[in-house]
């Protein structure tokens, strides 16, 4: 082998365990209802969008949003982890991506109730809605609108 083969070679696998290493560190965990076809409809989005996703069927989605330190004020059909933070609702996977690179200090994201319009709620009537900063005291602060 040449050593400009063997060093692109190099080159190329350094980048594909580079890629898989970020992949497994977006890797989103949904904790979600089994008869809820919407947050089945966000796995989908988060999936298409690039996300690996392991979905947890449980039938006490308010525990789990309790035990992930979401305030019950915040709550949606479903609550999610993805490297460190929590996501509360349906949440785009573009402000998921953002939170991602940006790195703030906060607990995560919501997307409080289940707005019309938003990721897995497709609606011929979609209503602006805002994605929210949780902090880890609960407060919030508007992340992105949409």
């Amino acid at each position: 082998m040449t050593k400009p083969i063997a060093v692109l070679l190099t080159v190329m696998s350094f980048a594909v365990l580079t890629n898989l290493s970020a992949s497994a560190a977006e890797e989103v965990e949904v904790y979600k209802s089994p008869y809820c076809g919407c947050c089945g409809k966000w796995v989908e989005h988060l999936q298409a969008a690039g996300f690996a996703v392991r979905t947890h069927e449980v039938n006490d989605v308010p525990a789990a949003r309790q035990r992930l330190g979401m305030p019950e004020r915040l709550g949606s059909c479903h609550t999610a982890k993805v490297a460190g933070y929590v996501v509360e609702g349906h949440v785009p996977a573009v402000d998921i991506q953002r939170l991602l690179k940006e790195k703030p200090k906060a607990l995560g994201l919501a997307v409080p109730a289940m707005p019309p319009g938003s990721p897995g709620m497709e609606s011929p009537k979609p209503i602006p809605y805002d994605t929210l900063l949780v902090q880890k005291d609960g407060a919030t602060s508007v992340f992105a609108k949409h």
